[in-house]
């Protein structure tokens, strides 16, 4: 059965267009052609930081983030930025019993404002930088186990990418839901892999709870 679901961050619960929207503006880039290229480098299965790197080469995004907060643009995101179906999944998967978490790659700023946002609605909230291990680094997914109270079969790991999302978690034991939004789940959706894999695809977090309904009721 599954008990728990866990839930990535960016384009899963955080609708990421504002926040990559100030990067285009802190490069000096129009946002149009900053998305484009971000969209190309995703296509052609790079890393998403390879597209700082097309318009600076050398780009640091460590230190970057660091620039941007020390000129008072520090990286932000607040309940206007996420998805309109996330506060009403929360609570209908609370109120089916479910134990909740977020574990996504965040930085430690990032991990505070996921602390003011949720921490009255989840039992976990976890970062890459609270765990030294980023997705699709296996260790993310054993601290995700080692965390959550029941076993990695009995958990659902929630996320818009197989490469980060799906493919590590299925991998690490765990039960998978590809949601369908942000460009990585948009460019791979069509993917033998995402129609393959992932034990649920949904256009909406608002599905969640029945198809976590239907599938515990199928193993009793």
């Amino acid at each position: 059965m599954i008990r728990a679901v866990v839930f990535d961050v960016g384009e899963c619960l955080v609708d990421e267009t504002r926040e990559y929207g100030t990067w285009a503006d802190w490069l000096g880039v129009p946002r149009h052609t900053f998305h484009a290229m971000f969209g190309a480098v995703i296509a052609q299965g790079r890393d998403y930081r390879e597209t700082f790197q097309e318009f600076r080469p050398g780009f640091n995004l460590y230190a970057e983030r660091e620039r941007r907060a020390a000129a008072g643009q520090p990286e932000s995101f607040g309940e206007d930025d996420l998805y309109s179906d996330v506060r009403p999944a929360l609570r209908q998967l609370r109120a089916d019993g479910l134990w909740l978490g977020i574990a996504g790659n965040q930085t430690v700023r990032a991990g505070g404002i996921l602390r003011e946002l949720f921490s009255d609605d989840v039992d976990l909230i976890g970062t890459s930088d609270d765990w030294g291990a980023s997705k699709p680094d296996p260790e993310f997914f054993k601290r995700v186990a080692a965390t959550v109270p029941f076993e990695a079969d009995e958990i659902l790991y929630v996320g818009d990418r197989c490469d980060n999302d799906i493919n590590p978690a299925a991998q690490a034991g765990m039960h998978t839901a590809l949601v369908r939004r942000g460009p990585w789940a948009c460019i791979q959706w069509n993917s033998a892999e995402a129609r393959g894999l992932p034990t649920f695809r949904v256009e909406s977090l608002d599905e969640l709870s029945a198809h976590v309904a239907e599938f515990n009721a199928s193993t009793r």
